[in-house]
């Protein structure tokens, strides 16, 4: 078989320990001999020495420097447009930092690729899931969306054996074959932190390339969004601020992907973003 040249995205900032497990479980990880990996970690400020310690621990990482001011979707963005220069790579691996990766997580995505090209004759986009340690339920992976015309959700899907279509992926473990960025490019610049991921999916489908679950569990990560609203010991001066930050509700990046992918449910969004920051208590009455 040819070789095929795979360049592996992260981003971190200010959690060195995590970004060098995460590191350690991809290079202990099984990879077929004819699959060669570069690393590409854009570092966005870190203060705690992660860039130097990755440096010092895995020199064969290539380490961007960030000026902390990218978040999530500009720090892949940033790793993303420095293996493009390369003109080099059959596809692109996005891993969060704080993912420990299985051994086998790689020969799942390879899984997917072959089902992708069996079943359509294309590659495509394949998220590998991942599970809480201690519950052993699933944190992130594909999701299909469904929509009863009144609301608008996601159903995570359970990995089984065989891979499984879905809609919107997370990221968190994330192929990306060439022939997908040749044809929609990478991560919509109007995403500054979260919502980058589910926006290149859905875009994805639009463009009838396969979105697909990988088979299994491609490795653990924790669920760390929380409560995705402050409630009412927060000052309205704070919910606001919350309401518009790339860490918060991100309302401006929010409104724009609903108008793109489900502008059905725009005025359902406008209201949901301000009633969680207006009133909050009544978000918490009903979340209960």
């Amino acid at each position: 078989m040819q070789k095929q040249n795979i360049a592996v995205l992260l981003t971190c900032h200010n959690r060195k320990n995590k970004t060098l497990d995460c590191l350690s479980s991809l290079f202990r990880a099984t990879i077929p001999t004819e699959y060669l990996i570069d690393v590409f970690l854009t570092d966005d400020g870190s203060t705690d020495g992660t860039g130097d310690a990755v440096e010092e621990q895995f020199p064969q990482v290539r380490v961007i420097r960030g000026d902390g001011t990218l978040f999530w979707a500009g720090g892949m963005r940033l790793a993303w447009e420095t293996a493009l220069q390369r003109k080099l790579y059959d596809a692109y691996l996005l891993i969060n930092d704080d993912v420990e990766l299985y051994p086998d997580f790689f020969l799942n995505l390879l899984k997917a690729e072959n089902y992708s090209l069996a079943e359509t004759g294309k590659k495509g986009i394949y998220s590998g899931a991942t599970i809480n340690e201690k519950t052993g339920s699933v944190t992130y992976g594909g999701s299909r969306v469904k929509d009863n015309k009144f609301l608008l959700r996601m159903q995570m899907l359970e990995p089984q054996e065989e891979p499984q279509q879905c809609e919107m992926t997370n990221a968190n473990v994330l192929w990306v074959s060439k022939e997908v960025v040749n044809e929609i490019g990478i991560f919509d610049k109007r995403f500054t932190h979260g919502i980058a991921d589910y926006d290149y999916s859905l875009q994805a489908n639009k463009y009838k390339i396969p979105v697909l679950l990988a088979p299994n569990v491609c490795g653990i990560c924790p669920d760390d969004h929380g409560k995705n609203w402050r409630d009412s010991h927060y000052s309205l001066k704070e919910r606001i601020s919350y309401l518009k930050s790339p860490k918060g509700l991100a309302y401006e990046e929010y409104m724009y992907y609903i108008r793109k992918h489900f502008p059905m449910f725009l005025p359902y969004s406008f209201a949901m973003l301000w009633t969680k920051t207006l009133f909050p208590f009544i978000w918490d009455r009903f979340k209960k």
